[in-house]
């Protein structure tokens, strides 16, 4: 009876023993989707559906959450969130990156040669920036620009600094108000001057878009647009981490993504569109090719 008794604990311990090892296997395969940020310009939300529209033909889980540009960052250097989507470094963000670079891993460059800066008509007879206050008259004072806390805007304001623009003030609006003014000028052959980059869809649909000389590179020559992880994303998600390494786009792929975007299509419907022409970047991100 003694031994029976002996031999009841032991089951008993080797239960719970196994019990908890299934729990703990269990936790360690589960895991929380993946919190994503996107930020709300048309070539982040380009490149971010056709990476998740990816995903979802792998079966990941994910959290997509959009914010302001400074929010997006804040938030994944503190861990709250595990991806962004997609910087754009090491120039037009800079200020971001000073602040918050210590707690963010550039994990993957998606495409490379970016650019930022103030854009003019070329019927606007000036090619740099230095030429813009003597012609300060004929663009009504104004610099026009998009939402307040971009990195272009930030950059835009040490640029009226540097150059000594007093007779010009940067105007907040939106990326769509932005391009609507400058349709509207170009179609009244009036003189404008935008904060703008590349890529983006103004540069297929309206001919003859010119970026000012920066001769004291406030801009920065060109930029990449980065997919950042929190720092620790990579040894707590090592097989997401990879997919991240795994994607790449063309300049040309975003603005053609873009377009489809600006003619009314949704982003997902653009993106969408995209990945059916060009199926196998599936493969190339899933690592199945």
């Amino acid at each position: 009876m003694k031994y029976m008794k002996i031999l009841a604990c032991f089951m008993v311990t080797l239960a719970i023993l196994v019990a908890g090892c299934a729990s703990e296997v269990e936790e360690s395969v589960s895991s929380e989707p993946v919190k994503i940020g996107v930020i709300q310009w048309d070539d982040s939300r380009a490149g971010a559906n056709v990476f998740t529209q990816i995903l979802d033909e792998g079966g990941y889980e994910y959290e997509i959450i959009s914010a302001d540009l400074g929010g997006l960052y804040q938030a994944t250097a503190q861990g709250d969130l595990d991806v962004l989507v997609h910087a754009w470094l090491p120039a037009t963000q800079a200020p971001y990156w000073e602040k918050y670079g210590d707690d963010l891993v550039k994990a993957q460059v998606v495409a490379s040669g970016a650019k930022c800066g103030l854009v003019v008509p070329e019927y606007v007879p000036i090619n740099t920036i230095e030429e813009l206050n003597d012609n300060a008259d004929k663009f009504d004072n104004k610099i026009s620009g998009i939402e307040p806390g971009a990195g272009i805007m930030q950059n835009t304001e040490s640029c009226i600094v540097e150059y000594d623009l007093g007779n010009f003030e940067l105007y907040s609006s939106s990326t769509v108000g932005m391009t609507a003014e400058l349709q509207d000028k170009i179609d009244n052959e009036e003189w404008v001057v935008v904060t703008l980059w590349r890529p983006h869809w103004s540069f297929a649909r309206i001919e003859g878009l010119k970026f000012l000389e920066d001769t004291q590179g406030i801009y920065g020559e060109s930029d990449d647009l980065i997919i950042l992880t929190r720092t620790g994303f990579e040894e707590d998600n090592p097989e997401f981490y990879q997919l991240i390494q795994n994607f790449e786009l063309e300049l040309s792929d975003i603005e053609s993504i873009m377009i489809a975007i600006d003619s009314g299509k949704t982003a997902e419907e653009a993106a969408a569109e995209w990945l059916a022409e060009n199926p196998q970047k599936i493969d190339e991100v899933l690592g199945t090719q």
